[in-house]
């Protein structure tokens, strides 16, 4: 039989909350293995830590951090089940902990986190002690980690209440730029955490994506028509177009002629023209990219500028640097978010239970 020492019990218990009777029979049954005497404990149930495993973990925190001089930031999204545990002295310790690890190391692999060493255990050792400790199920759901190259930096955000946060890379071409690329990064940031885009640029949004997306802003503002024109409101156009993407040059060239022969049509002197068009061509663009403004981070209008969208923000950023200007990653994490809630029936549990 194996010398089982009362340290190592003590470990097994912090790691499963197991009882320490049967800590010490497992390690007895699997000769002082600590890892396969938690397996042990879970395949007869006596694991509590592993029984929290399975409980929905959708509350919780976002936590960005960023290096002092923006050359690295990364960003770590842990959930636990409750928001009341969220709040807890010993969650915000592993949080903590844990943002350190992964920006240290720059990871933005979970797999890589788990295997990475705390407090002289390993990670995934540490984290299921500390739901032993707190009583619920945590999950380090996600994270992700930016690193400048060469000319660039690497700013972001988070949200003060710790549901929303976001990482941004930029590329400038001009020592001098850096100062202002960091702050512009910064504002982009509180941007995206408030406005959602969930891709930096309408490139990606697949095709097909674009033309089921069509049908449903079509039919939406259709509905919406209808009740406009109820009230004797200015009614919505509705767009052959809806992205960037669809508005290649020879559709964009298309526009321009119409526009040039409206304006004939309309007896405005050929000499005006030229400044009446870019304005046009910028309504054009503006109402037929209406899914871009909805899910790209450069395809919306920035609302510290309204009347700019954030690619045209970085046009004017570019010019006024005498530099080229551009977004090159775009990560943002919302809390809980594709996590699918379980909805409980209070009294059906209560009367389960009772049985």
């Amino acid at each position: 039989m194996a010398d089982i020492s009362a340290q190592l019990v003590k470990q097994l218990r912090e790691m499963t909350d197991a009882g320490m009777m049967d800590c010490k029979k497992a390690l007895v049954e699997t000769q002082g293995d600590i890892n396969k005497a938690v397996e042990y404990l879970r395949e007869k149930g006596l694991s509590k830590a592993a029984k929290k495993a399975d409980r929905v973990a959708s509350e919780g925190v976002v936590s960005v951090e960023v290096a002092g001089d923006y050359t690295k930031a990364s960003i770590i999204e842990i959930n636990s089940e409750t928001d009341f545990v969220a709040k807890n002295d010993t969650f915000k310790e592993l949080v903590s902990k844990t943002a350190k690890i992964v920006h240290e190391h720059s990871l933005s692999c979970t797999e890589k986190l788990h295997s990475m060493s705390v407090e002289g255990v390993k990670f995934e050792e540490y984290l299921q002690q500390n739901i032993a400790k707190i009583g619920e199920n945590i999950v380090v759901r996600r994270i992700a980690s930016i690193q400048a190259d060469g000319k660039g930096i690497v700013n972001g955000y988070v949200h003060s209440n710790g549901r929303v946060g976001v990482l941004i890379a930029m590329k400038y071409g001009k020592d001098g730029s850096k100062n202002a690329c960091v702050e512009l990064a910064k504002g982009i940031c509180m941007h995206a955490a408030a406005m959602k885009p969930q891709v930096l640029s309408p490139a990606e949004l697949d095709s097909d994506f674009i033309q089921k997306e069509k049908v449903a802003i079509i039919a939406e503002l259709t509905k919406e028509n209808e009740e406009l024109k109820r009230l004797g409101k200015m009614l919505h156009k509705i767009p052959q177009y809806i992205s960037r993407s669809e508005l290649t040059e020879s559709v964009l060239a298309a526009q321009e002629q119409k526009l040039r022969e409206d304006l004939k049509a309309q007896g405005k002197p050929e000499a005006i023209w030229d400044k009446i068009l870019p304005g046009q061509m910028e309504r054009f663009i503006a109402d037929s990219t209406l899914l871009d403004q909805r899910m790209t981070l450069l395809g919306q209008f920035y609302v510290m500028d309204d009347k700019k969208t954030i690619a045209q923000v970085l046009e004017s950023k570019s010019k006024e640097l005498d530099d080229r200007i551009e977004i090159v990653q775009y990560v943002r994490f919302e809390l809980g978010e594709g996590i699918e809630k379980k909805v409980e029936d209070f009294a059906a549990e209560v009367a389960a239970q009772m049985q």
